[in-house]
């Protein structure tokens, strides 16, 4: 298997569904025509799109009887809205994000709050009228996105992330709760919604659930790293903002070189988690090991 082909395949998928399944101002669509504009600006910005490929390669392990894209797309729209709000003035105050200015320097700070709102209610659109057919299902997708984008974690996590600021004695457990709940929780719905649609049972969704949780922190681990010794253009966005912020950080915490080791035993057990599961898992497991390997 050529995995980088199927990779670049799953992207262009997502890509495809992203311009499908997201309204833009074409004379249908109720409202001005700036909110549509601004929610595809940052949609359509590029990115790894990891958490949507994570989401379909999980399906695509059991015999799902609904195509997972909807989903895929609703997560990527969650991810999208906490990036536009991470990046106001209020929060992280940055003006680059995936290469390009960010939404609240492409349009204005009130239109990249607005669109950051329409793109958090577009995922529950999406995952309520996509999978109505299956009104169990349609409960499951919505249940497990609201959690993990609200205040128990996405949300949460990002609070506790500001309050962290410029904090001289803010501890490792401190940390890891912002990162579980910040990150890890999003990765962790990618794979767990992707075996609902495809199906899987309990055992399998708990696999699913581990595995996510570590990816999640050793991404996060990876991404400080990259923020400490990377530089702008590389990352298409602020390179040492954290550091500048007074941000707690794994780097700040543990040093770069043990962060990179943390990095590689929590990818080591999300790979456990992955391997215990039915079907192919071999693209997953490789998605796994590149995500350590990444340098954006």
């Amino acid at each position: 298997m050529d995995f980088t082909t199927k990779l670049n395949q799953l992207i262009s998928e997502v890509e495809t569904s992203l311009d499908q399944l997201v309204p833009a101002h074409n004379g249908t669509e109720a409202g001005p025509a700036r909110i549509y504009d601004a929610m595809r600006y940052s949609l359509q910005a590029g990115g790894k799109r990891l958490r949507p490929v994570l989401a379909m390669s999980a399906a695509a392990l059991f015999r799902a009887q609904f195509s997972a894209l909807p989903a895929a797309i609703a997560i990527e729209c969650i991810h999208t809205y906490s990036l536009v709000h991470d990046d106001l003035p209020c929060m992280d105050n940055d003006d680059l994000r995936r290469g390009r200015p960010t939404a609240h320097k492409q349009f204005d700070e009130a239109t990249a709050l607005l669109a950051g709102d329409a793109l958090l209610t577009h995922a529950f659109l999406l995952l309520s009228t996509h999978y109505a057919a299956d009104p169990r299902l349609a409960t499951a997708l919505v249940r497990e996105l609201a959690d993990a984008a609200g205040s128990a974690h996405l949300v949460g996590g990002q609070m506790q992330d500001l309050l962290s600021e410029k904090k001289a004695d803010a501890t490792a457990t401190e940390l890891e709760f912002i990162h579980l709940n910040k990150t890890a929780a999003m990765l962790e719905a990618s794979l767990v919604m992707g075996g609902l649609v495809g199906g899987a049972g309990e055992t399998a969704l708990a696999h699913l659930r581990s595995a996510g949780r570590h990816l999640g922190l050793a991404f996060q681990i990876i991404d400080d790293v990259l923020d400490a010794t990377a530089d702008s253009s590389t990352l298409g966005k602020t390179a040492g903002k954290d550091a500048k912020a007074g941000k707690t950080t794994y780097v700040s915490i543990h040093g770069i070189e043990a962060a990179r080791r943390m990095a590689k035993e929590q990818t080591d057990a999300a790979l456990g988690a992955l391997r215990a599961l039915p079907g192919d898992t071999t693209f997953l497991l490789w998605l796994a090991q590149s995500m350590l390997a990444r340098t954006k």
